[in-house]
């Protein structure tokens, strides 16, 4: 059977198509970095060394960062900041101020700037527990220091929860891993998802790899914020240890005696874990009766205490399991 319609039914029809088309459209990318592109600053810090003839010898360092509050603080790296002696801030508007540091926490490379001024555009920060692998995102910064405003990359949630550690013992949990171009200059730069919220802050790349970058969650920023407002830096419970997570490749090229863990690398001769009878070579794999797999689930673990308790550490010598007890100090 033929179903034919009307003209009037088929005028009808096209109009209620056309309204609902109109009345949710996608956020396109350029829309969505006009939303957040205004509260994307440069961060220019001046610092002087100096030689072995103590000469002074100026340095200068670039980054980005993004105001998450109209009374003008701004949220970037730790290590945009480091060391800085004079700072300049510059808006995309062309607007320039000097900038205040308010605090840093180089445990999780976020720091906190103040402008003074007035009408800053304020980037919305969003809830990065939500993201999906997978996702589009875009990165947001000021690359090489290049002149003309914020540059923008575009790439995808390539995972989330990464952890990444150097020799030194340094470490950074809970991040966001993208092949959205990060380049020297993105550091403290937004990571913005296709609603304009920030989700994460560029911090890092992989110099010998393509397409890997890593920004840290802003679920993971915000309690730190908060402490650095509060007081300026971010006061936590230390064991005093140079940590190395252990894993399966790990645990078989040295053949330590389990998989999964912490491995103390070097104590502080003077901190908690030394005083407690820890060694080099120990593996945690326990912190008050809660499993300890990693390094992130070290920090979470030693998180849920309090400076100046006294906690039960399960750890693994060679052959010997054994339980010490480590008095937390305060981190300085």
């Amino acid at each position: 059977m033929t179903v034919r319609l009307v003209p009037a039914l088929i005028a009808t029809l096209l109009l209620t198509l056309t309204a609902h088309a109109q009345t949710a459209p996608p956020p396109g990318i350029p829309a969505v970095v006009a939303k957040a592109r205004p509260a994307v600053v440069n961060i220019a810090t001046r610092q002087v060394s100096y030689d072995a003839f103590l000469k002074p010898v100026p340095a200068q360092g670039i980054g980005s960062g993004v105001i998450f509050d109209a009374r003008g603080y701004v949220l970037t790296n730790a290590h945009v900041v480091e060391g800085a002696q004079q700072m300049r801030v510059t808006l995309p508007d062309g607007r320039t101020f000097p900038g205040k540091l308010v605090g840093a926490d180089p445990v999780t490379d976020l720091a906190v700037v103040k402008i003074e001024g007035s009408n800053f555009p304020v980037a919305t920060l969003g809830d990065s527990g939500k993201l999906e692998v997978g996702e589009t995102v875009i990165a947001i910064g000021h690359p090489l220091g290049l002149e003309g405003g914020p540059t923008v990359t575009v790439g995808v949630v390539s995972a989330v929860g990464r952890s990444i550690e150097d020799p030194g013992g340094a470490a950074l949990h809970d991040l966001i891993q993208t092949d959205a171009a990060i380049n020297p200059g993105n550091s403290g730069g937004p990571l913005v998802r296709m609603s304009g919220a920030v989700i994460g802050i560029n911090t890092a790349i992989i110099e010998e790899a393509q397409g890997i970058g890593f920004a840290i969650s802003i679920d993971s920023a915000k309690p730190i914020v908060q402490e650095l407002l509060a007081h300026g830096r971010v006061v936590r419970p230390l064991v005093g240890i140079v940590p190395v997570s252990v894993t399966p490749q790990l645990a078989t090229a040295y053949e330590l005696p389990v998989e999964r863990g912490v491995l103390v690398a070097r104590l502080d001769p003077k901190g908690p874990a030394a005083k407690a009878g820890m060694k080099p070579g120990d593996i945690i794999v326990a912190i008050a009766g809660q499993a300890v797999k990693n390094l992130s689930e070290l920090r979470v673990a030693i998180a849920r205490h309090k400076i100046g308790e006294t906690v039960d550490v399960a750890v693994r010598r060679q052959k010997a399991s054994m339980t010490l007890k480590v008095t937390l100090a305060e981190m300085r």
